[in-house]
């Protein structure tokens, strides 16, 4: 009998695991781009555990195992943003990243404040995520050179508000 994957927020206990498997999931992004420099592969544990108080991390679970994160904050303009989407390389393609985008654009939709729209960025060879990202509403918004090697490419997918809720 199989478990399943369940999604719930972070909680500082889940650091070292969402850190561990954040530098296993940006490992194919560096040689992509070749760079083992790059932000999530030289986070720190404290610096870690500091967004876990600052933003609303989710996590998904199989059994006592982290095999997804993702993390995001709603912004003084009422933008969403979203960042480090990493799922296990074991559980890629069986539908966890959208389920982990979907549960955090809930969550930071309930959160209180007004939300005009989710903004998030991947690299511009980083074309799996480019489809998953499409597939999931979101357009290109702009695209920012950031080195000779990369450039970030800038997302957004506006809210949709449901029609029960403005009548």
């Amino acid at each position: 009998m199989g478990m399943s994957v369940i999604i719930s927020a972070a909680g500082v206990e889940d650091a070292e695991q969402i850190l561990k498997l954040q530098y296993l999931g940006y490992q194919p992004e560096a040689e992509l781009y070749g760079d083992w420099a790059i932000e999530p592969l030289t986070q720190t544990l404290e610096s870690l555990r500091a967004e876990l108080s600052e933003q609303h991390v989710l996590v998904a679970r199989l059994g006592d195992e982290v095999v997804g994160t993702v993390r995001g904050r709603v912004d003084a303009d009422g933008v969403g943003r979203i960042g480090r989407l990493v799922v296990h390389p074991r559980m890629q393609r069986h539908g966890l990243g959208g389920r982990l985008l979907d549960a955090l654009e809930r969550r930071l939709a309930e959160g209180g404040r007004p939300l005009t729209s989710y903004r998030l960025s991947t690299g511009h060879r980083s074309l799996g995520n480019l489809r998953l990202y499409a597939r999931l509403g979101y357009r290109q918004a702009a695209v920012e050179p950031i080195s000779d090697r990369l450039s970030l490419v800038h997302l957004e997918k506006p809210v949709v508000v449901p029609l029960a809720a403005t009548a």
